[in-house]
């Protein structure tokens, strides 16, 4: 699909479609990209600062359900392909105000389907949607086996609820309309420029504050970590190489409990911060378990690595080491969120 030239990537001054779109913006001169952002709080246009003047970027501050918005959007900038990855995420935050997961997840991705349907109205040949989804869809995994993309659909909390939806809308507009489509439901991700809310940020900050680490339950809850950047070069490759109609999971192919990963952190900011060995590691503290808290996933990536050659580019403790590099080197932007000074953009 590389003759996509006019490309709207939705939430891209969030944490992973920021390095989608400087992939991206950087990567394909030749093509022009829209951002359209709500700038809520986990959007930052702090993170995509470098490329404020590049000539084939265009940021849009808006919301998703705006249908005359988005339409706009679309014949302004003559919209050929979408890279959805505007989503409310927190699981935390889901449990508590699950409407608002349902109004941006669910409404949104509607929106965004039929406004692509009207304008490309019927003419789908080299348009394509590409909807950004998550591992929680599928549920929760016991000790053994793995995601994959024929895996059933066992959504746990608000937040997976809502993206299973939107997974199955997206499907559905396929199939009832003819709309191509791709879709891909990735492993936890961590890198430079998340929101201090996710596990990984939140304790290298509270490391450097010297606050309290909180670990939900018994800490034995365990993740497929992927990398940000391995995660925006397969989107990449998906969206321009991949087959229409199909799902690519996208996974880190490493699995760590919580408690290991923390410890490991812990390990890894004693060294670079010049603190005694285990010093860190006495901030932790056991926690009340959240509801609903899936006990372990792990996706299998084959497809996308047989049929894409993609792999990851880098083991996790060398990832977790640049990406606290990035942190401790960018105290500003760190502390830009923490004041809430970033919502000033």
């Amino acid at each position: 699909m590389s003759s996509k030239k006019n490309i709207l990537i939705t939430g891209a001054a969030g944490f992973i479609g920021s390095h989608v779109l400087r992939l991206m913006v950087l990567k394909y001169p030749e093509s022009n990209f829209v951002n359209l952002d709500l700038l809520t709080y986990a959007g930052n246009l702090d993170s995509i600062k470098d490329l404020e003047s590049a000539s084939n970027y265009t940021f849009v501050k808006g919301d998703i359900t705006d249908k005359d918005l988005v339409k706009d959007i679309f014949e302004k900038h003559q919209i050929d392909g979408v890279i959805h990855l505007a989503a409310e995420s927190h699981v935390d935050r889901s449990i508590e105000d699950p409407m608002a997961f349902i109004h941006t997840n669910v409404l949104g991705t509607v929106n965004l389907l039929n406004v692509a349907k009207e304008e490309w109205g019927g003419a789908f040949e080299g348009k394509l949607f590409y909807h950004v989804s998550t591992d929680e869809v599928y549920g929760s995994l016991g000790e053994s086996g793995l995601f994959t993309e024929a895996t059933a659909y066992d959504p746990q909390s608000p937040y997976s609820s809502s993206k299973a939806s939107s997974d199955h809308f997206v499907r559905a507009y396929g199939n009832t309309y003819g709309l191509p489509f791709v879709i891909s439901n990735c492993s936890n991700n961590y890198g430079p420029n998340q929101f201090p809310e996710k596990l990984i940020p939140l304790f290298i900050n509270n490391i450097i504050e010297e606050k309290e680490l909180p670990v939900y339950g018994d800490g034995q809850y365990t993740r497929d970590w992927l990398y940000v950047i391995d995660h925006a070069i397969a989107i990449d490759a998906i969206f321009h190489h991949g087959k229409q109609g199909e799902t690519y999971n996208i996974g880190g192919i490493n699995e760590w409990t919580n408690i290991d990963l923390i410890h490991l952190l812990c390990e890894l900011m004693d060294e670079k911060l010049g603190r005694m060995k285990g010093s860190s590691a006495t901030l932790i503290s056991f926690v009340k378990d959240r509801p609903g808290h899936d006990k372990r996933y792990a996706i299998d990536a084959t497809k996308l690595c047989n049929e894409l050659k993609w792999k990851p580019s880098v083991d996790f403790k060398q990832g977790l080491s640049k990406t606290i590099d990035w942190y401790l080197d960018n105290s500003d932007w760190l502390e830009r969120v923490a004041s809430g000074a970033y919502k000033e953009n």
